[in-house]
């Protein structure tokens, strides 16, 4: 079992940069591959960015490519989500989570443990 914990959410203005952290306790951290995903109201759940055991393997959706960047500490067992150039489209319920395999994958099926989520939320 592992524990997700999603924080660094917040109101911020356009343009603007928050970085998002999420902790996990129980298993082994490094075993797992980790993704963010979010939610704006009234949508789908989407994939923000995920990144592979080690850090050396990132995937971005093309839509996010270039203003947020993914990385992990494994000695801190905590997954990151740097977000600049803000806009408000970004607003949205972001999720950590968590994928039984080294590898990045693109698919939420794939990814076994979920956070509760934080929320962001860009101004105009």
């Amino acid at each position: 079992q592992v524990r997700l914990v999603e924080s660094g959410g917040g109101l911020v203005q356009a343009e603007g940069s928050l970085t998002l952290s999420c902790a996990a306790s129980g298993r082994t951290f490094r075993d797992y591959a980790m993704g963010w995903f979010r939610q704006a109201p009234r949508k789908e759940r989407d994939l923000v960015a995920a990144i592979n055991w080690n850090g050396g393997d990132t995937y971005y959706p093309d839509s996010m490519k270039g203003r947020f960047t993914i990385s992990r500490d494994n000695a801190k067992n905590t997954v990151y989500l740097r977000m600049n150039s803000l806009k408000p489209e970004d607003t949205a319920v972001y999720y950590c989570a968590a994928r039984d395999r080294f590898d990045v994958s693109i698919r939420q099926n794939e990814y076994k443990y979920w956070g509760q989520g934080t929320q962001v939320t860009v101004s105009s």
